[in-house]
């Protein structure tokens, strides 16, 4: 790294946040920019439309919108809709099996155990620095 660089704010999705081995730094993008994904509200630039609700607004409006494509005759827009409605509908995939998980450890007690633990599923401990 060049010098003078490091107090350069980071840029795009690779943001390692590498804050110089203090504090607790957890590379966790919820945390960052909102607890639920099912309830946070995104802001997406399509090819040529801006929408703005919860990932399951904007999947439901992209699908809209590639229907409106196709039954226009344009399958090549339909189909750049339909990869942005895929891109959102992965999103809440992922964050419904994040709450299964959840719900199904709290369910079998497992953070029960530990007394003062955090709920988040990152085991890692202020305190256990080995350095």
């Amino acid at each position: 790294m060049r010098p003078g660089q490091q107090n350069k704010r980071g840029r795009g999705r690779g943001n390692n946040n590498n804050n110089g081995g203090g504090g607790n730094n957890n590379n966790n993008n919820f945390n960052r920019k909102g607890g639920n994904p099912l309830t946070r509200t995104y802001d997406s630039s399509g090819p040529d439309v801006k929408i703005r609700g919860t990932a399951q607004h904007i999947a439901e409006k992209y699908a809209q919108l590639a229907r409106d494509a196709q039954s226009s005759g344009d399958r090549v827009i339909a189909e750049n809709y339909l990869q942005h409605a895929e891109h959102y509908n992965r999103i809440i995939a992922s964050a419904q099996a994040q709450m299964q998980e959840r719900f199904q450890r709290d369910d079998r007690g497992e953070y029960n155990d530990r007394e003062g633990g955090d709920r988040d599923g990152d085991d890692i401990d202020a305190n256990d620095n080995d350095s």
